[in-house]
């Protein structure tokens, strides 16, 4: 494709897409659950109409003066829902179980108390916080670290897929919060000498439903059994899964429930989401269109692969976009500068499996693109959440082919409404189609040196690349 074709359709985009961005789906609220647990829901209809208006100012909420300095340099200029609703009732020592939509501001709903309480008692492992993936540890890591920059905190993240040795070295000086995956952590709390967490004050749990879906339950187990069961617990997630429930019978003790989400598969209103129906054997020519649609936005293509993940990313490089892939068969320090490059916009393009799809603060993501459909909708929910954060609008595009109508129509009916087909001329499409087979095979014969290269390092590694050590590391691989 030529370079001015892309130019042209980056500044003179058609009148559909301006529309589209200048509008906003509007997602019908639906009745909160009702939940079975004995917790407090500060959220609930019946109480609804009592509510005090939400404070304007951290302050407000009862964060001290060093703590609302932290808060002002980072911009964070108000309170956003979770955090007006949680903060005040963690300060009041109060377990928590926080549900909202990805990208609401959980972090700092959790963050700013256990660093209230640290000033106010300091000591060594005062906090230990789970989350899912390394991404996403680093990423809290670099919150508590910003929002502790005023008082000297010292902060450990640990998680699988890096030398043990340097963070046992880490964990020797007595971090005041860990942030951590649990496999890891376990390979710590048993192994490491000298390190433990008996005087552990608070413990938060991230994104847990998704902790639990990949199968850390035994991990949190016996991390449960490593910590004080005298200690405050908040249990932060998108959405309230039996599991979860299940977890946080076992673990809080007479929690306050603090939700700002309407349904349980809610999208915010300024996501606008729309599907193409395409025959399986054009995906790759209409993504192709689609992202020379979107030429010069910042925009993420999820797949359920890995294999897909690094073939398309090739595909997408072959015809001059500049994509780059995440996925858990990369090396830590390649996730992380994958990461890097497409916040910093050295690349415009991520092309990512799941392991994108949650608790990543990504700001400046316009457009998200799905051309594999994920197994289930609430995997759905954190993909489209990538984009149209924090009041911003965004686009979310879905390729559904004639294999994945059924995944699709499950999709529709956790969202409660029927999608908009994203409007195109099939002869614009298939205007791509020569050059696009051509990238294919290019591609071809790059995803087979890929193949064989990974082949090698896999029998060098014998069976230390088994099945446990990926559990134990996490997110190694997807698909």
């Amino acid at each position: 494709m030529s370079g001015a074709k892309r130019q042209k359709t980056a500044h003179d985009a058609p009148a559909k897409r301006q529309k589209a961005e200048a509008s906003a789906s509007q997602a019908s609220p639906d009745p909160p659950t009702e939940e079975e647990s004995a917790t407090l829901d500060v959220a609930s209809s019946a109480d609804a109409a009592d509510a005090p208006e939400e404070p304007k100012t951290f302050k407000e909420l009862g964060i001290v003066d060093s703590l609302c300095e932290a808060c002002e340099s980072l911009n964070y200029k108000h309170p956003t829902s979770i955090q007006a609703k949680s903060i005040p009732v963690a300060l009041q020592g109060r377990d928590v179980i926080g549900l909202a939509e990805t990208g609401s501001g959980k972090t700092a709903a959790f963050a700013l108390p256990i660093l209230q309480a640290l000033l106010e008692k300091p000591q060594p492992l005062f906090g230990l916080v789970l989350a899912p993936t390394r991404e996403l540890a680093a990423q809290i890591g670099q919150s508590f670290e910003a929002l502790g920059a005023l008082i000297s905190l010292r902060c450990a993240v640990i998680v699988g897929g890096l030398d043990m040795v340097p963070q046992a070295i880490a964990l020797g000086k007595k971090p005041h919060i860990i942030v951590a995956t649990p496999g890891r952590l376990v390979d710590h709390l048993e192994k490491t000498k000298g390190f433990s967490l008996r005087s552990l004050k608070y413990l938060v749990m991230d994104e847990a439903d998704r902790l639990l879906d990949m199968d850390f339950g035994p991990s949190i187990d016996k991390i449960l059994k490593f910590i004080p069961r005298e200690r405050r617990t908040y249990l932060f997630s998108a959405t309230l899964s039996s599991k979860v429930e299940s977890l946080q019978r076992a673990s809080l003790r007479d929690p306050v429930r603090v939700s700002v989400s309407s349904s349980k598969y809610q999208t915010v209103s300024t996501l606008l989401q729309h599907y193409i129906f395409v025959p399986h054997k054009r995906k790759d020519t209409y993504l192709i269109y689609l992202v020379n649609e979107f030429a010069g936005k910042s925009i993420i293509i999820f797949t359920r692969t890995v294999f897909e993940t690094q073939r398309i990313a090739i595909l997408l490089r072959t015809l001059g976009f500049g994509a780059i892939p995440l996925h858990g068969q990369l090396s830590q320090s390649s996730r992380l500068g994958a990461l890097n490059k497409f916040k910093g916009g050295s690349r415009e393009i991520l092309v990512a499996t799941d392991v994108a799809a949650r608790g990543l603060d990504i700001p400046a993501v316009d457009v998200v693109l799905n051309l594999d459909l994920p197994q289930d909708s609430k995997t759905y929910i954190h993909r489209v959440g990538r984009t149209a954060r924090a009041g911003k609008s965004g686009i979310a595009i879905s390729i559904v082919t004639q294999y994945d109508v059924e995944i699709y129509q499950r999709i529709e009916a956790a969202l409660g409404k029927q999608l908009e087909t994203y409007p195109t001329e099939k002869e614009e499409v298939m205007a791509f189609q020569s050059r696009v087979e051509e990238a294919q095979r290019e591609t071809r014969v790059e995803m087979k040196a890929f193949l064989e290269s990974k082949d090698k390092k896999g029998k060098g590694k014998g069976k230390t690349a088994g099945p446990k050590r990926r559990r134990d590391n996490m997110d190694e691989e997807e698909g």
